[in-house]
């Protein structure tokens, strides 16, 4: 596999006889509403980089009752109590989504089909640190279809749909998460799935590197018997990174998120679609003639501009790097300072989650001066991983006065009556107040998958103590699993074509400095 410094050097990724099998065979929102009850928020908020962990939530989306599911003592129908769940009879309900999501994820499908047989990740306990939605049920359980034990909490405190965590736990998952953890609540959920009698980890799965971290801080001597991480979030990958030039890096570890499949499908596609749906839900909002500033122009901000400018809102953009600013300008966008349009703009989105060469969100990309002078109902929200580009800590101050509208959604109300809608308390937007297009998140739990089976079953010595970046000949092999969903077919390189072209008619296509 090729180092993340990008340096040129032969793969040491070999696909395994099945996979190249299977290859060939497939080739306006009111802005007075009527008030509710308005609850002053006495919580403290964490300064975390991450959106994960970062603190209780204000309100919780409790549709049954307020006991804490730690309170709780529940089982499944086969007497199994080892989860813990917001209500394990709701998973029947998520049974019927994790039905709806197989639907979209043919990738996977496909994997759980074709490799079923020889069991590639048999002998595998995989614990898990993820969004827990529909779309990360096909995933475990496609792993389980491989050979692999599984145990999996929440990377989100926000983003869990409790009736799937039901209908996993009512599988035989061991899951611990539900929608609106505390910050103790979170920790606890981790170490539920880490810290138990009979069972050691010897493979990790996270999102955002909590599990890898807490891992590290409490039972460091379980790494001696895991194999590998797979990580997808900028903010787990920095953490790795941090580790490795520490030295303190003790296992292999697959940079699952500057893959091709992830950054350019994952980030732009996904990203165009879910703000629309993000926005939609919590706002009942008319994007057309609406004033819109995106921060940021990566692949998310591209998403997201694309999608608003596509329904007829006014976009302008900030931005720091003067590539993606000339970008932003060719494609027709006005860039701007934020002081320049904060008076007049009708919707900020944060897009400051940056990409591979930073690895970490920025910080009070909308400051409290830009909130004191937007207008009024002006919604705030944020599309990057991190919790920081907003700064909602200097909101909780006396003299404001915070009003709870519905789920994710707050109004913050000066002392002069004017208000601005924040949304998910300044974190993650798509899986905090909505979810996200499963067919995109196919593309990147395939990748996962394939990155464990690969990390599991490689020979001793061929993965050192490093982050590695996931081979090119690997991403083309996900895209291709999810072209016969578009009845697409490939042109293949005559043989003399392949030796002029100086390529492998197989693949890869492309040097691994290409940026697509």
């Amino acid at each position: 596999m090729e180092k993340w410094d990008g340096s040129a050097g032969t793969s040491a990724f070999h696909m395994p006889e099945w996979m190249i099998q299977f290859a060939d065979q497939k080739q306006e929102f009111n802005k007075r509403p009527t008030k509710i009850s308005r609850r002053s928020l006495s919580r403290s908020i964490s300064q975390s980089s991450t959106d994960s962990y970062s603190s209780a939530a204000s309100y919780t989306d409790s549709s049954d009752d307020e006991t804490s599911p730690r309170d709780k003592q529940q089982k499944n129908s086969k007497g199994s109590s080892d989860f813990c769940v917001k209500n394990i009879k709701q998973a029947e309900f998520g049974r019927r989504e994790i039905e709806i999501a197989e639907q979209e994820m043919p990738a996977l499908m496909a994997l759980r089909k074709r490799a079923q047989g020889e069991k590639p990740l048999a002998g595998a306990k995989i614990v898990g640190c993820t969004h827990i939605t529909a779309q990360t049920a096909v995933l475990m359980e496609t792993l389980g279809a491989l050979g692999a034990q599984c145990r999996w909490a929440a990377c989100n405190i926000y983003s869990t749909l409790n009736e799937v965590a039901a209908a996993l736990a009512e599988s035989g998952f061991p899951v611990f998460a539900w929608k609106g953890e505390s910050e103790d609540d979170f920790w606890w959920c981790i170490d539920r799935c880490v810290n138990v009698e009979g069972w050691q980890p010897n493979m990790i799965l996270d999102d955002g590197g909590d599990l890898t971290h807490w891992i590290y801080k409490k039972y460091p001597n379980m790494f001696k018997k895991i194999k590998g991480i797979v990580e997808e979030s900028v903010t787990g990958v920095h953490r790795l990174y941090q580790l490795s030039k520490a030295g303190k890096l003790c296992v292999p570890a697959m940079n699952v998120n500057d893959s091709v499949t992830k950054q350019k499908f994952d980030n732009l596609y996904c990203c165009r679609e879910s703000i629309l749906d993000g926005l939609k839900r919590t706002t009942d909002m008319m994007f057309g003639g609406k004033q819109v500033v995106v921060c940021g122009y990566g692949e998310v901000g591209k998403g997201c501009c694309a999608a608003l400018k596509a329904m007829g809102s006014i976009v302008y953009v900030t931005e720091i790097d003067p590539i993606c600013a000339l970008q932003a300008c060719m494609d027709g966008f006005r860039l701007v300072k934020l002081n320049e349009v904060i008076r007049q703009v009708d919707i900020v989105i944060t897009c400051t989650a940056p990409q591979p060469s930073v690895l970490k969100g920025n910080k009070n990309v909308v400051t409290r001066e830009h909130l004191d002078r937007m207008k009024n109902s002006c919604i705030v929200c944020n599309m990057g991983h991190s919790n920081t580009e907003i700064d909602v800590a200097s909101l909780r101050t006396p003299e404001l006065t915070w009003e709870r509208v519905r789920s994710q959604v707050d109004h913050v109300i000066w002392p002069d009556g004017k208000r601005i809608v924040l949304l998910a308390e300044g974190r993650l937007l798509t899986l905090s107040c909505s979810t996200v297009p499963t067919f995109v998140l196919s593309i990147t739990a395939t990748t996962q998958a394939l990155a464990l089976i690969e990390l599991y079953n490689a020979p001793e010595g061929r993965y050192k103590q490093d982050v590695y970046l996931l081979p090119k000949k690997m991403d083309e092999y996900v895209a291709s699993l999810h072209l016969p969903t578009f009845d697409a077919h490939l042109t293949e390189l005559t043989d003399e074509q392949a030796k002029y072209l100086g390529l492998n008619k197989n693949g890869p296509f492309k040097p691994n400095y290409y940026r697509y």
